[in-house]
């Protein structure tokens, strides 16, 4: 059956506003080609999301147009703020944009493991309370959060777990509580940094593929056909558990202590650098976990840190330095996570994510590749992070814009 007049204008409304979110501002002849509506109903539309108070005139496209037709129109962006999250065992990063999600302020905090539960929380809400502050606006619209752990699919709560500090579930009750026109949600944190890889890091191309994290901990997400698989009980990628060789024991249930966590957790990288005499970076970055500084030393070590392979002859400059042989070392620590990864689900391209991913770039990337190869019949391409710990963050905006763009433009 054809659409009713309103159902057909509220499918077109969505149509410009998605193209407006994607594309940014547009000018209406824009809207008319892009859409292929003619031009009186793309200046219905246009007045109509106008009354609405969700679009404005931005600005004029091109110095050489003047009048109507130049005008650029793009969504209000100060209709809602949002604040984005990453909650870390060891701190807390925060971040409120406008609704297109232009950055108005950032601010973190350390939070250390003997501080109790109530103290935490309350440095942690501080936190956001004061960035919304120094953003200027009055209150929030959405806070999406990035943490560790698993999320319950049926509730959407962060599920308890004994590896992990206590404050990070009362964080989220204690959010909405404080703010209560707020809608707080919460997603596991390395399903989060592969959503922004995809959508403006390494995964760009990508509806299927891996995002293996390597930062302070390990962690998979799973991305198949353009979707995020998240699994029966939210814990879908919980790689450290993963029982591999090359430790001293099992896994257990409730540590993963003795899984592939043990090779490539932040403790184990760093324990393997100092075997291999890798001292730290001269510049560190700021936040930067131990681990990825030593990578990334590493790197800037090696002579040829484009790559290379373990097979590379003595004196080649790709192996045989002890810059190289930590990294060859590493490499074939994450290849085993890796492959045992590409045999189950054959995403096509692991990501290395996290700080340790990025730290590592194409030199680390090429030289698990050259092992994926010798392990795996499936051709995977291996790529490093370009957000690395940062996609959490900005994994957090984009879910949380998403969501109140959903809210606000559902009745368009």
């Amino acid at each position: 059956m054809p659409a009713s007049p309103s159902t057909a204008r509220a499918i077109n409304d969505r149509l410009a506003l998605r193209l407006m979110q994607d594309e940014g501002p547009l000018t209406a002849g824009q809207l008319k080609q892009l859409t292929g509506l003619s031009r009186p109903t793309v200046a219905d539309l246009v007045e109509r999301l106008a009354a609405a108070g969700l679009i404005e005139v931005v600005g004029e496209a091109g110095e050489q147009r003047r009048g109507p037709n130049a005008r650029l129109y793009g969504i209000v962006a100060g209709r809602a703020h949002l604040a984005a999250l990453d909650v870390r065992t060891e701190g807390v990063a925060v971040l409120v944009s406008d609704l297109v999600g232009r950055v108005l302020a950032e601010a973190s905090v350390p939070i250390g493991g003997d501080i109790g539960t109530g103290p935490a929380v309350e440095q942690a809400v501080t936190l956001v309370e004061r960035a919304l502050k120094e953003s200027g606006a009055d209150r929030l619209h959405t806070v999406g959060i990035g943490a560790p752990g698993l999320i319950d699919p049926a509730s959407g709560e962060l599920r308890d777990s004994s590896g992990l500090p206590a404050w990070h579930r009362r964080l989220v009750a204690t959010l909405q509580e404080r703010l209560p026109e707020a809608r707080v949600t919460v997603e596991n944190e390395t399903n989060l940094a592969a959503l922004a890889e995809q959508r403006e890091g390494a995964a760009g191309d990508r509806d299927t593929f891996v995002l293996l994290w390597l930062g302070h901990g390990t962690g998979a997400a799973v991305v198949l056909d353009g979707a995020l698989r998240r699994g029966a009980s939210g814990g879908t990628g919980e790689i450290g558990f993963l029982p591999v060789p090359g430790t001293t024991g099992l896994p257990s249930a409730t540590d993963c202590e003795g899984g592939f966590h043990s090779l490539a957790g932040s403790a184990a990288v760093v324990a393997l650098a100092r075997e291999h005499g890798i001292g730290p970076a001269l510049e560190p970055v700021p936040g930067e976990p131990e681990a990825a500084a030593l990578v990334r030393a590493a790197v800037a070590q090696t002579p040829d840190a484009s790559g290379g392979t373990p097979d590379s002859p003595p004196g080649s400059g790709l192996g045989d330095t002890s810059s190289g042989r930590f990294l060859d070392a590493l490499a074939d620590r994450l290849a085993i996570g890796a492959a045992s990864v590409v045999a189950v689900l054959d995403p096509g391209c692991v990501v290395l994510g996290g700080e340790v991913g990025q730290a590592g770039g194409g030199a680390l990337a090429t030289r698990v590749a050259d092992r994926l190869r010798r392990m795996a019949p499936l051709p995977t391409q291996v790529r490093p992070s370009l957000l690395g710990g940062a996609a959490v963050l900005r994994g957090a905006l984009l879910t949380a814009r998403g969501s109140a763009q959903e809210e606000l433009f559902g009745g368009h």
